[in-house]
């Protein structure tokens, strides 16, 4: 029984999603991944509606004078003139706005934590260039003063994703940005796949180049990528021959052949860091010759020059509003790339990349936006928060759960004092899975306990 369902598992080769313990039978088996499952959970909270408000609601659309209203954890009425439960929290939203809360599908808050000191910088594992094995979550400091940052600008899911010195540089992890806790996984948003962070262009070629070892150009980067993937192709091969033979002793696990085989069958998401649009589509043309999908190019300067073949490829793009020149890939960027990708029908995402930018993300998609408008585009506030909900929500495999103001989906939803692409506008209230996490003017959460400090008590 151990043994067919232990098959069942590794057939998918997801293996993130099998639920069984390992044992000491079958030393060679591989073990599911259960110490690694989420264990957030979703703080009680009372019924919650908010009336008058202005609402965006992340699929385009903009409603004056609405209300909406959330119960356990989920939206469950938009509309007017809606009947609050018993017991319910009423908020004014009278002359404010609501939408779904941010999601920031690149940051690297936890591994790179404030405050940035050598201790801390856990992002990058700059040992060799295929790094597939590590994962995000194992370097992620739940204390990072950072998340209470961004909380505070109404950031209500974030990605994490290693560094990007590497070829392959790792898994990526979702997480909400709660505080006070103690693990990892009490942050982990549940049911999020991971990702495959990868890497091309003037980073690994400088990090490996410099040590005089390959890669140092982009035709050694991109021998890199399709050897390891070639050798991917061989382990799902080996351990579909003991599947369905099931003789002798299975394949040795290799940690990081698993990553790759998973972009390789589908259940993990590849997430790739790159600027320029040559080198976006040699990318494409390798998840041609290997048969696996891009879920997001990053950074992506150049995406505006490729936006019909990221159209067509159903590929997401995450940019920085006017975030270029700072390198010489980085060179050819346009303060319209991201009104450019959504006008060509792309999928269009604002991200940080920052400790400091994910605070204030709807100050840059609302810079976006006006650079597009001056440009002719007749870009809406209600069209350009899509770039900050549902499209990251998309690119990251949680759209079913968030990312719009839809009935059902998770009650991840920010109030805001103004227009929310102006500078003038700030979270006033930010619920994540209906529970209120951010009050701006009070004291709703624990502080980090790198922030509280130490006192010196004399010994006696």
């Amino acid at each position: 029984m151990r043994l067919r369902l232990m098959i069942a598992c590794v057939a998918s080769l997801g293996l993130a999603a099998c639920a069984t313990a390992s044992s000491t039978e079958g030393e060679n088996e591989q073990p599911t991944q259960e110490a690694w499952t989420s264990t957030y959970t979703p703080r009680p909270y009372a019924p919650v509606l908010i009336r008058g408000a202005t609402v965006l609601d992340g699929e385009g659309h903009e409603f004056a004078d609405t209300d909406v209203m959330f119960q356990d954890g989920h939206i469950t009425a938009i509309g007017q003139n809606l009947t609050a439960p018993a017991g319910a929290e009423i908020v004014d939203g009278r002359g404010k706005f609501v939408t779904p809360g941010i999601i920031d599908p690149h940051s690297h808050l936890g591994v790179y934590p404030s405050p940035s000191i050598n201790a801390t910088q856990d992002g990058n594992e700059l040992t060799q260039p295929n790094t597939a094995e590590v994962w995000a979550e194992h370097s992620v400091w739940p204390m990072d003063p950072g998340f209470s940052r961004a909380i505070a600008g109404g950031v209500t899911t974030l990605h994490i994703l290693p560094g990007s010195g590497n070829l392959f540089g790792g898994r990526g992890v979702t997480l909400h940005p709660i505080l006070g806790a103690r693990t990892t996984q009490e942050m982990k948003f549940p049911g999020a796949p991971q990702s495959l962070k990868m890497a091309c262009g003037e980073n690994p070629s400088r990090v490996y180049g410099s040590r005089n070892s390959s890669p140092a150009t982009d035709m050694g980067n991109v021998a890199g990528w399709r050897q390891a993937f070639q050798n991917a192709q061989q382990y799902n091969r080996r351990w579909q021959h003991y599947r369905e033979n099931g003789e002798g002793d299975p394949p040795d696990r290799d940690l990081e052949m698993e990553t790759l085989a998973g972009v390789l069958n589908g259940d993990i998401l590849l997430e790739w860091h790159c600027y320029r649009a040559d080198q976006m589509a040699t990318a494409i043309q390798i998840s041609h010759e290997f048969g696996f999908h891009i879920a997001a190019f990053h950074h992506a300067v150049e995406a505006y020059k490729i936006a019909d073949l990221l159209r067509e490829e159903n590929i997401c793009a995450a940019m920085w509003a006017d975030w270029w020149g700072f390198k010489i890939e980085a060179y050819d960027g346009i303060r319209e790339n991201i009104p450019f990708v959504h006008a060509a029908g792309a999928c269009a995402m604002v991200h940080s990349d920052s400790e400091v930018g994910i605070q204030r993300l709807n100050q840059e998609a609302g810079k976006a936006m006006s650079d597009g408008r001056r440009a002719g585009l007749n870009i809406t506030r209600a069209e350009a928060w899509i770039w900050l909900s549902r499209n990251p929500a998309q690119a990251i495999g949680i759209l079913d759960h968030t990312g719009t103001l839809t009935v059902g989906k998770n009650a991840d939803v920010v109030v805001w004092s103004a227009d929310p692409l102006t500078t003038y506008a700030v979270a006033e209230r930010v619920y994540i899975d209906g529970a209120l996490h951010y009050q701006r003017g009070q004291t709703t959460e624990p502080r980090s306990d790198f922030e509280l400090g130490q006192t010196y008590r004399e010994r006696r």
